[in-house]
């Protein structure tokens, strides 16, 4: 029996637009979905990219006598940004719409070509959110093997499809666009950055394992985060009189893939990492939704020098003159059992008063909800649902 595809949440707008994000995620598969009738150029494919990059025109002809409002999917635009030129031109003179797919937003940013001028919004696609799954989702599976629509498919062979993936992304996204010069220091870093998912990062520590240079480093994370494997988690700075911590965070846009990438696939995970993979789970979810349901709110994490930690913080309302900032707390912990002295710093944050606390949730791998003097906690599945029902920001 054929499998029912997963309906995913990000629904497609009215007007041109641009989709991101990182390979494996489903962006051509949900734009054939949702745009069922548009014609497709797929700059993967050597004679289309060759006629398209060689006379950017043709693609007009290619396109035909269309009418106004036409759709036209534009897929790897990466591949071949110049072309951007023409695509604005026939948005103003023949009124059709584009779906540009691709990789990255910066490395088009980088490369100084057009990007339409405000005449298209921007998407992000994520792998699979638990939302999305509904009664499929298991959360040891997502821990362990993450949630990449592809690993979903063939999950008795995750191990290897997410090596398969690793290696796709240095072969294709590494080597091809030639985005680093020597690719084997590169190799190196990316085992260590697989393991460091969810810790703050100490780039000479970096440097020193991976037997590179510190600016070496830099242009490594930036990379990650260009071709959107990896997000940064930037620390919260509400300004209490206590010495707060400065470095981001680094996030493996996928658990599985991290894994994969510290070269752990076919391992057991130990416990630690486990938590890690809980985190990294939870901003991915707090992800999917800012971005399905518009909001983009600000995501950080707060951490005290001394080591009092609130693992994210969600910024619902920014300071202004006549009012404070106001944010909601979460934090997540890998246990059975919730343990009360896990809600001091959010407690504290609430008392100190520089920023108004509206929520404070705990979420945690045990079965039972609770309600602790203005704090809820919940387990993880109750969390999700509570999250994508709007009811967490």
């Amino acid at each position: 029996m054929e499998a029912v595809p997963i309906a995913r949440l990000l629904k497609p707008p009215e007007m041109s637009f641009f989709l991101f994000g990182p390979r494996g995620t489903g962006k051509s598969t949900w734009l054939n979905t949702v745009l069922p009738g548009a014609h497709r150029f797929d700059l993967l494919k050597h004679g289309v990219y060759m006629e398209l990059s060689n006379n950017p025109s043709r693609l007009e002809a290619m396109v035909g006598a269309a009418p106004k409002g036409t759709w036209v999917v534009l897929d790897e635009i990466q591949k071949a940004p110049h072309l951007l030129d023409e695509v604005h031109r026939l948005m103003q003179s023949n009124g059709w719409r584009f779906a540009l797919c691709g990789s990255s937003a910066r490395k088009l940013r980088r490369a100084g070509v057009n990007l339409l001028a405000g005449r298209a919004i921007t998407l992000n696609m994520e792998p699979f959110s638990a939302a999305e799954l509904g009664a499929a989702f298991d959360l040891q599976a997502a821990l362990t093997r993450g949630l990449l629509p592809v690993v979903h498919a063939e999950n008795r062979y995750a191990a290897e499809v997410l090596g398969s993936y690793v290696d796709t992304y240095l072969r294709e996204e590494v080597r091809e666009e030639g985005l680093v010069r020597n690719v084997a220091p590169f190799v190196r870093f990316l085992e260590i950055a697989g393991r460091l998912n969810g810790q703050e990062l100490n780039a000479a520590n970096v440097s020193r394992d991976a037997a590179v240079s510190r600016s070496s480093v830099d242009a490594y994370f930036s990379i990650l985060t260009d071709t959107l494997v990896g997000h940064f988690l930037p620390p919260y700075q509400p300004g209490f009189k206590v010495r707060e911590r400065s470095h981001s965070k680094f996030y493996w846009f996928d658990q599985g893939v991290a894994r994969a990438a510290a070269g752990l696939a076919g391992e057991t995970p130990d416990r630690s990492w486990l938590g890690f993979a809980l985190e990294t789970l939870v901003f991915h979810e707090l992800r999917v939704f800012n971005e399905v349901s518009g909001k983009r709110r600000g995501i950080f994490f707060y951490r005290t020098r001394a080591g009092s930690e609130i693992d994210f913080v969600v910024e619902t309302a920014k300071r202004q003159k006549a009012s404070r900032s106001k944010v909601v707390c979460i934090e997540t912990k890998l246990s059975g059992a919730w343990d009360r002295r896990w809600e001091f710093q959010m407690r504290d944050m609430k008392v100190r008063g520089a920023v108004e606390v509206v929520k404070m949730l705990g979420v945690y791998t045990g079965d039972r909800r609770y309600h602790f003097d203005g704090l809820d906690v919940l387990p993880v599945a109750d969390f999700l649902k509570t999250l994508h029902s709007g009811e967490v920001f």
